[in-house]
């Protein structure tokens, strides 16, 4: 038989369709529609089960959902869900000091971006963090002789469903799907949702939510919203953020697949009311963003004096990069800047001066509730003896919260 009667042999040239095409045949588009199908259920799964029910405790989900979500990363990431779970929970607990498994503030964007998944290596080989911060999470026959002991099969049996499906190109897919999550997880979440962005609240690390709509990844990127109410299932906190991983999560608990268990609470303004212990309780726990409202009302009031004086309009025209940070974040340098301008200006003196005070009655964990509301009552009224309507009006909406 001649070569080239073999190479026209039907059987020659099945082969070679379903190597090149797989036995779906799907166009380039169908195979672009189940990529990401596929990343978007992985992105689900990390956020949902990983992230919200298994390191912070915020839902409870059905068995049979639950080892849905573990099967399904065991064959896209290879993940462990003690692991991911303990390097999370440390993350939150050392956040932005030299302990953080992943702070583009300490370790540097760059870092974090391209080596994020390295880093998350490194965390995962230390026994201790294991040990410390992975109670709770599976410990079932499947968890320690399947998915824990043969992480890299699972991943290695979605290579070989995908070759089989698409042929040459199921190696491509399986490429991007091994990629997804430490792009996007390891990468942007835990790099740029640290560094850039805007913040809902004033919490103490250096989160940002990267962008009010929450559903390119499933929600991650409300990191903000998240870091200031980490046992919250729901990462929105506004109208124009949405979160679809509460979409998702809700839909479960409609279909009897999930429970609730703590949502971001949500400030309610009533009428002007005096300070007692019952209103003192209500404002630390929205501390955060009556933080950040000062720092808008602080934004404002130097808006406003920038029109009136040459001088802060000349000199201190980056205020934006450090003006409204809290103090503790600022560079020695940031430090100074800020002490120019407080020279410079008696009414923004006055007004971050206040900021300070006002943080510290937050700060007092140790202070009794009668203290608290002592020290409140005091600020209030230093607030509304100032010639400055913008204090004054602040302090008049601190009694407003209900």
């Amino acid at each position: 038989m001649s070569l080239m009667s073999v190479l026209q042999h039907p059987v020659f040239t099945t082969s070679l369709d379903w190597l090149s095409s797989g036995l779906l045949h799907w166009s380039f588009w169908q195979m672009v529609v189940y990529l990401l199908v596929m990343t978007h259920i992985t992105i689900a799964s990390v956020t949902i089960f990983l992230h919200r029910h298994q390191a912070h405790r915020a839902l409870d989900l059905h068995p049979s959902i639950a080892h849905f979500f573990r099967f399904w990363l065991w064959i896209t990431t290879g993940m462990v869900t003690k692991e991911w779970a303990a390097v999370h929970r440390k993350h939150h607990a050392k956040c932005e000091t030299v302990d953080d498994p992943h702070s583009p503030q300490i370790q540097g964007l760059h870092t974090i971006m391209w080596r994020g998944a390295d880093l998350y290596k490194f965390a995962v080989a230390n026994p201790e963090t294991i040990e410390k911060f992975g109670h709770g999470t599976p410990d079932d026959w499947i968890e320690n002789h399947i998915y824990s002991k043969y992480r890299w099969q699972g991943v290695g049996l979605m290579m070989v469903i995908n070759l089989l499906l698409f042929g040459a190109y199921g190696g491509l897919i399986w490429a991007v799907q091994m990629v997804w999550i430490p792009i996007t997880a390891a990468g942007i979440i835990n790099g740029v949702g640290h560094f850039w962005g805007y913040r809902n609240y004033d919490c103490e690390d250096a989160s940002r939510n990267i962008l009010p709509f929450g559903f390119i990844i499933g929600g991650e990127e409300l990191h903000n919203n998240h870091h200031t109410f980490a046992t919250s299932a729901k990462l929105s906190s506004h109208w124009y953020e949405i979160d679809i991983g509460w979409f998702y999560i809700c839909t479960l608990e409609m279909l009897g697949l999930a429970k609730v268990k703590k949502i971001i609470p949500k400030a309610k303004l009533g009428k002007v009311q005096l300070i007692n212990e019952e209103l003192v309780k209500t404002l630390i726990t929205h501390r955060y963003e009556i933080m950040s409202r000062y720092s808008q009302t602080l934004k404002t009031a130097f808006n406003l004096e920038v029109q009136s004086m040459r001088t802060l309009a000349k000199d201190f025209t980056d205020k934006r990069q450090w003006l409204y940070k809290d103090e503790a974040r600022l560079t020695p340098e940031q430090r100074e800047r800020l002490s120019s301008l407080m020279a410079a200006n008696p009414r923004l003196k006055m007004l971050i001066e206040m900021r300070r005070e006002l943080s510290q009655i937050w700060a007092r964990s140790s202070a009794t509730r009668e203290q608290l509301t002592s020290q409140l009552i005091q600020w209030c009224e230093k607030a509304e003896l100032s010639n400055l309507q913008l204090l004054q009006s602040f302090s008049h909406k601190l009694k407003t919260y209900a």
